[in-house]
């Protein structure tokens, strides 16, 4: 538990919202669950989940009790609660002892934010708050980051030999650090360290 933390803590930056987007057609609830809690043991604050089927999603009690399973073996009685949401629906879980926070998406949920940030954004100008040429980057993301409730991923691990994140997120993630690994499935640790090691290492030039 210690050196997880130490890990985190070594790194010249972690990031804060880690997405972790499968391609494979098969996902594993087990290797799922140890990649989100290793992202809670070395201080990751927001974690998503995302398979273009939406099979995590559909399945999320059986992804959680693995998680809470694999954290109270992990890491001991003193995470033994976390919150996770899943979009658009209401919070599961009342207590935040790690510091984390878990989103299960599907393909649906970056297209369903746009959607509602366009909705909010027609009522300002319908009330007057607002000019249509007032739209631009900064007010989408505005009225993105009001509707969603996460910060965008500083980084997204993409699982599976499709070169595609399948609709994971589509605008939060134009300025996200994208790795790819070659499957989840019987991921070890020194895999998913080694993924944030190579992020911390990367120079983030902002498209210039």
């Amino acid at each position: 538990r210690q050196r997880w933390r130490a890990d985190g803590r070594a790194l010249r930056k972690l990031p804060v919202h880690v997405g972790l987007v499968v391609t494979e057609e098969e996902p594993s609830y087990a290797d799922m669950a140890s990649l989100v809690v290793w992202c809670m043991a070395v201080g990751i604050s927001y974690v998503s989940v995302y398979d273009h089927n939406g099979i995590f999603k559909r399945n999320n009690s059986r992804l959680m009790d693995e998680i809470l399973k694999q954290q109270q073996e992990l890491l001991g009685l003193d995470c033994s609660k976390y919150t996770v949401e899943f979009a658009n629906q209401d919070k599961t879980g009342q207590v935040l002892n790690c510091q984390s926070t878990l989103k299960v998406l599907s393909p649906e949920d970056g297209k369903a934010d746009i959607v509602k940030a366009a909705r909010n954004f027609c009522q300002l100008v319908a009330q007057q708050q607002r000019t249509h040429s007032d739209l631009d980057v900064n007010m989408l993301d505005n009225l993105l980051s009001s509707t969603n409730g996460f910060p965008d991923p500083d980084l997204v691990l993409k699982f599976g030999p499709v070169d595609s994140t399948l609709g994971f997120l589509p605008w939060h993630i134009r300025l996200t650090e994208i790795i790819s690994l070659p499957s989840h499935l019987n991921i070890n640790y020194e895999d998913f360290f080694s993924a944030l090691h190579h992020y911390a290492a990367c120079e983030q030039r902002w498209g210039k």
